[in-house]
């Protein structure tokens, strides 16, 4: 597995990683898929994990990701150790992944998939009754999409299923940054894309290290890695 990096500020000597995974080690039996992998993930930075299949790289993003817990060695998150024993410890923690499959619901629009699992909700009746508030999501989802220079999208009601592959990768990409996730992992974002929809994920992921998040990147396609 290797490691390439593009580093969108300047940082200081003494800046620390956000995360930093320490002799992390992960077998599946006798296969061994993380062997002592030291790594550490800078805010503002895209960090690329280069690899073939079966390099270990879907393994390094489950452990991340909460999915699976390392046999060996150690994560730290702004200087603390940490335990990611689920999904939700890693959102908790600021983490939030792309998977290559996008996790969305094609049946429902923008919003609803931006905001699945954490709606905003407002009262009907007060301590007792409480719905989803459609419009404070669509007037949010419209501020991010603007905020992130997402701007393909004609309209905010149109169900998933009628967006191009690009356009899905950049709604997924937009409901991680929503609930302040500080580090994206993005898993092959552009395997299945044209060259104009790869270049505006790619420019996506810079925007976020620009925003100061930090993106891991993990590609098997060295163009799209050198690009970002």
């Amino acid at each position: 597995m290797e490691a390439a990096k593009r580093t969108l500020y300047i940082f200081a000597e003494n800046m620390k990683p956000v995360i930093e995974i320490k002799g992390a080690k992960k077998s599946f039996g006798a296969v061994a898929a993380l062997k002592g992998v030291d790594l550490h993930f800078y805010l503002g930075e895209v960090l690329a994990i280069v690899g073939d299949n079966g390099a270990g790289k879907s393994t390094l993003i489950k452990v991340l990701s909460g999915v699976h817990t390392i046999d060996e060695g150690s994560i730290w998150i702004d200087g603390h150790p940490v335990s990611i024993k689920s999904p939700k410890d890693a959102k908790r923690l600021g983490i939030e992944t792309i998977y290559q499959d996008l996790a969305l619901c094609d049946n429902l629009d923008i919003p609803s998939n931006v905001f699945l699992g954490r709606e905003i909700t407002k009262p009907i009746i007060p301590g007792l009754l409480r719905v989803f508030d459609h419009g404070a999501m669509r007037e949010r989802t419209r501020v991010l999409l603007e905020d992130l220079h997402i701007r393909a999208i004609e309209s905010l009601t149109s169900q998933v299923h009628h967006l191009s592959g690009g356009q899905r990768q950049s709604i997924a990409i937009a409901k991680s940054v929503c609930f302040d996730a500080r580090i994206i992992i993005m898993d092959e974002p552009t395997a299945a894309l044209g060259v104009t929809q790869t270049r505006q994920v790619l420019n996506l992921a810079r925007r976020l290290s620009e925003r100061g998040c930090c993106v891991v990147y993990i590609s098997h396609i060295m163009r799209d890695v050198l690009e970002t």
